[in-house]
């Protein structure tokens, strides 16, 4: 038992907390591992700089490079109550809950075979991933990229380059989408 959940005032606001719940409060600190949030008439927390943590999955459902992307120390916040982690005596919440997702609305709209407009952002070994709509990105695999066989992404795009692309298969559950630039 550490010092946070030997804090009865502590321990009795997060054990009254339900899955589901919206928290308000403020971001408290930024670490590589996740964000600290001072909530909203919780104690202080005896040993962190908030009472809520959001791990760095539920801060958002697009893509960031940093956590400044996408919140501020100071800045104010609502966020889903997942759990109540009783080893560090924290609220794990949720930013992203608080959001549609852009995957779901996208394959609410676009189904197989639909040719669209996108952005290469990243390349690896088996292929190109392409930005098809905001937040929203899928993979041509490498023998998708050309009509002609390529050893390695690089040969056929580059990153940054606008491509045509047909969707092959939209996974809802797993939210990935496979694309094809040699059927567009």
């Amino acid at each position: 038992m550490g010092a946070a959940t030997e804090d009865p005032e502590l321990w009795a606001f997060l054990a009254s907390r339900h899955r589901g719940e919206i928290l308000s409060g403020t971001i408290a600190a930024i670490e590589r591992f996740g964000v600290f949030v001072a909530l909203d008439d919780s104690p202080d927390h005896p040993i962190f700089p908030g009472v809520g943590f959001i791990s760095i999955p539920e801060l958002s459902w697009r893509r960031f490079e940093a956590v400044s992307d996408v919140v501020q120390v100071g800045q104010r916040v609502s966020c889903v109550f997942l759990q109540f982690d009783t080893w560090n005596g924290e609220a794990r919440l949720s930013l992203k809950a608080t959001q549609s997702d852009p995957f779901q609305e996208f394959a609410d709209t676009v189904g197989v075979g639909r040719r669209l407009q996108g952005q290469v952002t990243k390349l690896v070994p088996f292929g190109a991933f392409v930005q098809v709509a905001g937040g929203v990105e899928g993979l041509v695999p490498l023998q998708e990229l050309t009509s002609t066989p390529v050893a390695t992404p690089q040969e056929a795009v580059e990153v940054g380059d606008e491509v045509t692309v047909t969707v092959t298969d939209v996974d809802r559950e797993r939210r990935r989408l496979l694309l094809s630039r040699r059927q567009a």
